[in-house]
């Protein structure tokens, strides 16, 4: 069942509600350049389970509204509590993947954690996705400025290149133009300004502020969010978990599909 939830005057978030009847809930933010959509896999499992999915379109993405400003980790952080407070969300799992993992570790720190029992990270971009002089390990930030040039100049080319960045695993060329087909609807200056968002902006204060059992589950072959950023959140967050994936990159959530549903139910059910 899909509807609308309005986070702020003029702006509407799309959220999908799959087996609202389920026993335990997980909200569902997707990373960048995506929609709820890229959870496909999880959604094809984890209902039948008894557990109620709900995923949000974030602003500028899949059929949520598309206003000019709002894309960073604060807006974006205020668009999650937006739907939390909407649906009445309590005693539930938060999820996150990429900048969406950037995202929900943001709400907890901006918002206390209201609501959620339990987070889990999918190749988190956080602390930083990008290099810092504190901290070496993440992506060179020129490369971010490129994808948001390459975005504002060909979007699609952009999007098309995003298969060799993702996917560790060799995948059939259907299901890259499924994942293509993903990142269209998106507008073209929320993606560059996202992309922006997370060169520049880090989450390094936020990491101690989190205060409920968290999954880290990330790719040893991750080209986007580096094996080290899964560590560094491991470190920083009182009570994580980190489990490798050994074949997968950035979308393990496919690559490695049944052992990512498997850790993640064992996770809630923990």
């Amino acid at each position: 069942m899909g509807y609308y939830v309005q986070v702020e005057p003029g702006v509407r978030i799309y959220v999908e509600d799959i087996n609202p009847g389920g026993n335990k809930t997980i909200l569902f933010v997707h990373g960048w350049p995506l929609s709820h959509q890229a959870y496909e896999y999880q959604f094809n499992v984890l209902p039948g389970k008894g557990y109620r999915c709900i995923a949000m379109d974030t602003r500028g993405y899949g059929k949520s509204d598309k206003p000019w400003e709002g894309y960073n980790l604060d807006r974006m952080a205020d668009d999650v509590k937006g739907v939390i407070d909407a649906l009445g969300l309590r005693n539930f799992t938060l999820a996150g993947h990429s900048y969406g993992g950037a995202t929900v570790i943001r709400y907890m720190a901006r918002h206390q954690g209201h609501g959620v029992s339990k987070l889990a990270l999918f190749a988190a971009a956080a602390p930083s996705l990008t290099r810092r002089p504190n901290f070496p390990y993440g992506m060179p930030k020129e490369n971010v400025t490129q994808l948001v040039n390459q975005t504002l100049n060909d979007r699609p080319n952009m999007l098309r290149g995003l298969k060799e960045l993702f996917f560790f695993q060799n995948i059939s060329n259907a299901l890259g133009d499924w994942f293509f087909d993903i990142g269209l609807p998106a507008a073209g200056y929320a993606t560059a300004k996202v992309a922006i968002s997370f060169r520049d902006e880090e989450l390094f204060s936020d990491l101690g502020k989190i205060c409920v059992p968290t999954l880290i589950l990330h790719g040893i072959h991750d080209k986007v969010c580096y094996p080290e950023l899964a560590v560094a959140q491991k470190e920083g967050i009182p009570d994580a978990k980190l489990v490798w994936f050994e074949f997968s990159g950035h979308s393990l959530f496919y690559e490695e599909r049944d052992k990512f549903n498997k850790e993640l139910m064992e996770f809630i059910e923990g």
